[in-house]
């Protein structure tokens, strides 16, 4: 690859960040991924190493009992858990987007009471939104929350919840009001309380073409009783405003991991066909070779470029990126993931369709990013309606 390029947003203490996260990846996340691919789900015990680390609520306020850096921070996490081709880690949902909708979310109050356990790898925390007829469109939701005495009683199913098995916590969206995105409302569950988790139920691990190591469930409520101090923020209605402002980093975020992921296929992909024989001579000396990955080291740099500058945007804070810009970003980037790793696996020939190579699992995960965090067709309607 093209060495010669420095993220604009990157610095010294983000350059010791990325040594502590990549030699947490080699050695903690790489040795145990076959094994957490076949289980479904991670051990527990690389959270509290991840806490320990400082790995978890990096760019959260020190107030709440974070680290206090910025987006940048967890851009550069995320770059070196995709340098390993790693997504069982479940660092995007479990240790940033989740938290960041409590952070968004809740009174000082409550996110005292949960984010510091998070932060320390103690505690998990999904978040439960997606429905089976409520995906991209999530204002017509229908899971519901009624309001009995000190508590709430919520009732309904949730699909593709990441964590749904292993968490501890859960953000759960339900409808206290009436149609629309003004009647949603977000409840923090907590599983390890015996009244809560009897009404939460766990339907089944779902096999995913992709992102094998994580736990990604049906959930079931049934009469799951919360207190009425947990619905985050304190009012009802809220929620569908702050989901959507959660989902500007959201999408961001993507595309960063898109891109990552594209760099360090391309990377494998040159170091393959460089060493590859054919017909008495290496891959890397035929033409087609050349061009093809010139064009996909081009495309992985106008990514690069682009989301760079949208990430400079938000850390400097003077005009960060609109919602619109989010959804191009993540848009390009995913696109050009699935081409640049799909042209990287012809390379490969027969070893590239066997597990035991990484390029492999970078396929298998990049299908999912063009659908989640809205699917690129439901993002482009939004951009069009600025246009």
């Amino acid at each position: 690859m093209l060495t010669n390029y420095r993220s604009p947003w990157m610095t010294e203490e983000l350059d010791m960040l990325r040594a502590t996260a990549r030699r947490f990846f080699e050695t903690e996340v790489v040795p145990k991924a076959d094994v957490w691919r076949k289980q479904h789900y991670i051990d527990k015990s690389v959270w509290l190493k991840a806490g320990e680390l400082g790995l978890i609520g990096v760019s959260f306020p020190e107030q709440y009992g974070g680290h206090g850096g910025t987006y940048a921070h967890d851009v550069v996490i995320m770059e070196e858990q995709a340098r390993v081709c790693d997504t069982s880690f479940g660092y995007v949902p479990g240790a940033f987007g989740a938290p960041m909708t409590l952070l968004l979310t809740g009174t000082p109050e409550q996110i005292r009471r949960w984010l510091p356990g998070i932060v320390a790898g103690e505690k998990l925390l999904a978040f439960c939104a997606t429905e089976p007829g409520a995906g991209s469109d999530i204002k017509t939701l229908r899971t519901s929350a009624r309001r009995e005495g000190d508590e709430y009683v919520i009732n309904g199913s949730k699909m593709f919840i990441t964590h749904g098995l292993r968490s501890n916590l859960a953000i759960v969206a339900a409808r206290t009001g009436g149609p629309g995105a003004k009647g949603i409302s977000l409840f923090m569950v907590d599983k390890e309380d015996p009244r809560q988790a009897a009404g939460w139920k766990v339907g089944k691990v779902l096999e995913k073409m992709g992102q094998h190591g994580l736990d990604t469930c049906e959930i079931f409520f049934d009469e799951l009783r919360v207190p009425a101090e947990n619905l985050l923020g304190g009012v009802e209605g809220n929620g569908f405003g702050k989901m959507m402002d959660s989902f500007v980093k959201e999408r961001l975020t993507i595309a960063v991991t898109a891109i990552a992921s594209a760099e360090r296929a391309i990377e494998l992909t040159l170091e393959h066909v460089k060493q590859r024989q054919m017909f008495e001579k290496t891959l890397w000396d035929f033409q087609n070779t050349k061009f093809k990955l010139a064009e996909c080291a081009s495309a992985a740099r106008i990514g690069r470029v682009f989301i760079d500058s949208l990430i400079l945007r938000l850390v400097e804070g003077t005009n960060p990126p609109s919602a619109e810009e989010a959804a191009m970003a993540k848009i390009w980037c995913s696109e050009q993931q699935w081409k640049i790793v799909d042209e990287c696996l012809q390379f490969f020939g027969g070893y590239g369709y066997m597990q035991e190579y990484p390029i492999c699992h970078f396929l298998m995960d990049a299908r999912i990013q063009r659908l989640y965090g809205g699917s690129n067709e439901v993002l482009k309607d939004l951009i069009a309606r600025k246009l």
